[in-house]
């Protein structure tokens, strides 16, 4: 399934990839060093299988630190929340039990690093495709979602969300989150300025909940591929 070091290094020697094919390349190329010098991988205490797979070690790697790349960020189209947890906070989830950090990050750093990713003034942005498998991404992509209170146009498409009803986004006009799991209209965040709203491809059964939405200005409303679609008087109500 994975390509040797010397298969790897031959291979980039002929031709020049491209960009995703050189990210591919790189994490595989990384991986394969790192595998080099530890031949042996310790097991995986929360999975059912018995050793790591190759590229656990970079689950939560950002691509900024991956070695020896010339990728710039204006070239990633679509950003992806990737924040990892700590090592204290991983150690804790295995045994089960809550370990006290060894080292504490400063509050002024905390309030630099806050101030550097700015989601306040933030009014277009797209966060769709996350893959939010971990419960510590998810409420990372939360945290940024309570601060996008000036953005105007949101993309939130297949990224598995099933309850947004604590998010309030007072300015938000277009909102996408097609290929969700939302099952009722009770399950969406607080938008009394949306106008274009698109929740196709998700599980809403009856419109129960849609009053909600009565005292919005919204125009545009797309439910196509929901089981609500099939009920009478489907497109009266």
């Amino acid at each position: 399934m994975f390509k040797s070091c010397s298969d790897q290094s031959a291979s980039s020697r002929g031709t020049r990839p491209s960009n995703t094919a050189c990210c591919s390349d790189l994490r595989e190329s990384h991986t394969c060093s790192a595998l080099s010098r530890n031949r042996r991988c310790p097991p995986r205490a929360d999975s059912g299988i018995s050793s790591w797979l190759p590229p656990d070690s970079y689950k939560y790697l950002a691509w900024y630190n991956i070695e020896q790349h010339d990728i710039q960020g204006s070239q990633l189209h679509c950003p992806r929340i990737r924040k990892g947890p700590s090592e204290e906070w991983l150690l804790s989830r295995q045994m089960g039990c809550i370990l006290a950090p060894k080292n504490r990050v400063l509050e002024k750093n905390k309030w630099e690093m806050w101030l550097q990713e700015n989601w306040e003034d933030c009014k277009q942005l797209n966060i769709s495709f996350q893959d939010l498998g971990d419960p510590y991404q998810l409420e990372n992509f939360n945290r940024i979602l309570r601060r996008l209170i000036r953005v105007e146009t949101l993309w939130l498409v297949d990224n598995s969300l099933v309850d947004l009803s604590a998010i309030r986004l007072p300015s938000c006009r277009v909102l996408n989150m097609s290929k969700n799991y939302f099952t009722s209209f009770k399950q969406l965040p607080k938008i009394p300025q949306i106008q274009h709203l698109s929740l196709a491809e998700n599980h809403i059964e009856t419109l129960a909940g849609l009053s909600s939405l009565r005292y919005t200005p919204l125009e545009t409303l797309i439910l196509k591929r929901n089981p609500c679609e099939f009920h009478q008087n489907y497109r009266k109500q």
